[in-house]
């Protein structure tokens, strides 16, 4: 039995939540009485309220994020339901602003806004001494980092073998982008460098190989950064992965001869471009050399085997289809590896909304908030890069289809995998449950018909693209067999709403 239960639910099993971890770590003389209980979006809130009451807990600390606020409401409220007297208290960035206006709040004894790794222990020990305050908001007084116990022991043996570890050598940013809440923050603070890396060498004596930084400015100190970064080198394994997020127009030669030196497969880099129009950076307050921003990526790309994720924004105030489909282009030519089309989310409490009415954001009233349609963007094309955000996932950031990807983009990029996107879902309705299988015989198709690519052009790269992709059989038999199918339905063009209906869930048991 435990007194606090700490919960939340992840994204996924391999996520482990780092703001549990603080949480407990500095919980003092009711570590022994605190527990952490994760879940994932996937858990039914009833089976986790199940497994949350197991416990008795007299105290449940609940974080919530904009990706489990459904899940979070639906658990408040079933805990208030069934045992009212446990105390819910939330945390977490997706109620630490415009909490008043929140539905889950009528289920919260309290919330705390903002870091609660000091706050939360000092309240649980008021419930538990039997001296709850009486205001329901708690917001934290200012701390030095140095106060706090730092979480990295909080991860066990089965976290170290199976889940990403997560780590952060500083907390806060200098920058003001008005669709980051981020933004918020005066400056960065940076953790006693030598404590970090103590803790980060226990982890890996304990066999922790994956480890991924939360700083949002992993490089704005070049010379703590090269710190981490030669610690890594001097723990080199075959198996190491270090992820960080980078400023892309801040890459100091100190840095270069330390990425220089990573093998293949070691290092990744988060690269937030957002957006290449200098007048929408102005407007959103991000401060960005766009120049030194395409050198640094061509050198990521060229000098080094670093794994390169750039990030770009659609639906930014002031930013056309026209100029994301130039930022796009862009950023094609530069190669990244990756190239995440982010949509624009209204994170509760970022400065964004101040330009709401000058610009008529409309944004989605449900998670995850996302833009629905600008002055300057439709809802149709906001819709369209929806869609074509999910199938270049599926086509280009997969990386199963190398040799026909530059193909089927051409000179235009974004125009032609646009065509591309939107022919396949005016065959499919849908953007999940895509068979591989299916894939290959969507983009054979599509290449063809939307982009007039030919059958000669397209198939030789097509088939070196199934040859590695672990399908089996043949490419010609796949295509065949689908190419079958559509006749098929073809025939029976006066089916019913039933027949129709069970072709497609046939089509969905075979994909």
């Amino acid at each position: 039995m435990y007194n606090v239960i700490l919960t939340t639910f992840n994204a996924r099993y391999s996520h482990a939540s780092l703001g549990l971890r603080y949480l407990r770590a500095n919980m003092g003389d009711l570590t022994a009485a605190t527990h952490i209980e994760e879940f994932i979006l996937d858990t039914r809130p009833i089976d986790a309220l199940e497994q949350l009451l197991q416990h008795q807990p007299i105290v449940i600390g609940l974080g919530v994020y904009i990706w489990n606020i459904e899940q979070s409401l639906a658990l408040a409220a079933l805990i208030k339901t069934v045992s009212p007297q446990t105390v819910v208290v939330l945390g977490g960035p997706e109620v630490s602003y415009e909490y008043l206006q929140q539905p889950i709040m009528q289920y919260a004894d309290y919330l705390i806004c903002g870091q609660a790794d000091l706050a939360f222990p000092d309240l649980c020990r008021e419930i538990l001494d039997g001296k709850p305050p009486q205001n329901k908001i708690v917001t934290p007084l200012p701390f030095k980092l140095e106060q706090l116990q730092l979480p990295y022991q909080e991860y066990n043996e089965m976290d170290i073998a199976t889940r990403n570890i997560y780590v952060e050598a500083s907390r806060g940013c200098p920058f003001k982008c008005e669709f980051c809440l981020s933004s918020l923050d005066k400056t960065a603070w940076a953790f006693d460098q030598n404590r970090f890396l103590e803790q980060i060498q226990s982890l890996y004596e304990r066999g922790a190989r994956s480890f991924r930084f939360v700083d949002r400015t992993f490089n704005l100190k070049a010379a703590a950064s090269a710190r981490i970064l030669q610690f890594f080198l001097e723990h080199m394994s075959d198996d190491l992965f270090v992820h960080f997020e980078v400023i892309p127009d801040h890459l100091p030669e100190q840095l270069k001869e330390l990425i220089v030196q990573f093998p293949p497969g070691c290092l990744q880099f988060e690269v937030g471009v957002q957006t290449f129009n200098p007048e929408v950076q102005q407007l959103i307050s991000r401060r960005q050399d766009n120049e030194k921003t395409r050198t640094n990526l061509r050198w990521l790309r060229e000098h080094t085997h670093a794994h390169i994720h750039a990030d770009l924004i659609a639906g930014l105030p002031g930013e056309d289809l026209e100029s994301f489909a130039r930022g796009f282009d862009d950023l094609v030519v530069l190669r990244p590896h990756e190239i995440q089309v982010g949509i624009l989310k209204r994170l509760r409490g970022s400065p964004i909304i101040r330009h709401t009415e000058e610009f008529s954001l409309r944004f989605n009233p449900a998670p995850p908030y996302n833009i629905l349609s600008t002055n300057l963007l439709s809802f149709s094309q906001l819709q369209d890069i929806s869609r074509f955000a999910r199938y270049w996932d599926l086509c280009a950031n997969s990386g199963r289809f190398k040799h026909s990807l530059p193909l089927i983009l051409g000179e235009h990029p974004f125009q032609r995998f646009m065509a591309l996107s939107q022919w396949i879902y005016r065959q499919t309705q849908r953007m999940h449950k895509l068979s591989l299988q299916r894939l290959f015989y969507l983009l054979y198709q599509g290449a063809q018909l939307a982009l007039h690519l030919t059958t000669d052009e397209l198939l030789p790269a097509l088939q070196k693209d199934f040859a590695i992709s672990g399908v089996k059989g043949t490419l010609e038999n796949v295509l065949t067999r689908f190419e079958q199918r559509q006749q098929n339905d073809a025939i029976v063009p006066e089916a019913s709403p039933f027949q129709r209906q069970a072709r497609h869930i046939s089509t969905q048991e075979d994909d």
